[in-house]
């Protein structure tokens, strides 16, 4: 019995150790308690802490909305984003918001996804784009954040 209270021990504390990590280790520049970024859409590198860059996003409307696309982009631009398109997606009709990551590496699209609220973060690479990460702004865009 002292073995398994030994060893459940350890596993919290493993599990503790392993949020508090995840919530203030040295990976997170400028990320505070509770996930949240403080509105700072520049400074990341893959890396961590070191020299700032900006981040270049394509702003896609995936609603009927009109507008929607062009508000979600001034937004962006306020947190230091660098917008380079905004247009209507392919479609009208995505149910949810998505950030896309368009490099191998998704800490541009997490920081994207961070400052507007956590929306999902889909992996799909293309050398060729200009863009690094691309919103895909769906019916759900009360649940992301799109004006301050």
């Amino acid at each position: 019995m002292r073995a398994l209270i030994g060893f459940l021990t350890v596993v919290v504390v493993a599990l503790a150790g392993s949020w508090a990590w995840v919530q203030f280790g040295p990976g997170l520049s400028g990320r505070g308690p509770g996930g949240d970024d403080g509105g700072v859409g520049v400074g990341l590198s893959p890396a961590g802490p070191g020299p700032e860059r900006v981040i270049r996003v394509q702003v896609l409307n995936g609603t009927r909305e009109g507008g929607v696309a062009s508000r979600l982009a001034s937004y962006l631009r306020e947190g230091g984003f660098h917008v380079i398109e905004v247009k209507n997606a392919d479609r009208s009709d995505y149910g949810a918001t998505l950030v896309v990551a368009r490099s191998e590496d998704p800490s541009a699209a997490r920081a994207v996804a961070r400052y507007l609220g956590h929306p999902p973060v889909v992996l799909q690479a293309r050398s060729a784009d200009p863009a690094e990460v691309t919103v895909v702004i769906g019916s759900d865009r009360s649940r992301v954040r799109i004006e301050p």
